[in-house]
């Protein structure tokens, strides 16, 4: 398998992360947006969207968007519930994830340690936004460990990949207690270093 990503990406780590959970054996192709690696013609080719992540499977057959390669990745694993309901459950967070959190969360961040802007000429309703996600997670963490079941699911990679860097963008994760011991229980499950 090859996995195209760019390293400064949550979306794409969160694909790198699964895939040395399972023990999954990839090339890693560094793809540097901020060059526009993922917009050349072979790239292209490849994903139309001129995003990454995305692999090529071990057939042959290309996969992008960081959510359906995780999801395709993990099929049949523990990251999985076996549970309809909590599955359920996971792919709820997974697509807010994609809509309601990434969107100020993962920007702001992009925006301060990227682009180089102050934190206090950002976009209100991206901080409000970005915060209003964190406050979302630390209600959902409230008297689990993890945020479906009592294990490691697909929804804690997918959130934790911008929640553990979310300072980089201006939130203090220290005003979101829940949030902040979930992102050390994450990375040491996965093995991440802090």
């Amino acid at each position: 398998m090859k996995i195209y990503g760019d390293s400064i990406s949550g979306n794409c780590l969160k694909v790198k992360w699964v895939a040395d959970s399972l023990g999954l054996s990839y090339d890693w192709i560094e793809t540097d947006i901020m060059v526009g690696g993922s917009r050349t013609a072979q790239f292209l080719a490849m994903n139309p969207a001129g995003q990454v992540p995305a692999v090529i499977l071990d057939d042959g057959r290309p996969l992008a968007q960081s959510n359906a390669i995780i999801l395709h990745l993990a099929e049949g694993s523990a990251l999985i519930p076996e549970d309809a309901y909590e599955r359920a459950r996971m792919l709820e967070w997974m697509f807010w994830e994609q809509y309601s959190h990434e969107p100020y969360v993962a920007v702001a961040r992009f925006q301060v340690r990227y682009q180089g802007k102050p934190v206090a000429d950002l976009e209100p309703r991206i901080v409000e936004r970005g915060k209003a996600a964190l406050q979302r997670l630390e209600d959902g963490l409230a008297g689990r460990p993890f945020l479906v079941g009592d294990s490691l699911s697909l929804a804690d990679v997918a959130l934790v990949a911008y929640t553990r860097v979310a300072g980089e963008g201006g939130f203090e994760l220290e005003a979101y207690p829940r949030v902040e011991a979930w992102v050390g229980r994450v990375e040491l499950a996965l093995k991440i270093a802090a």
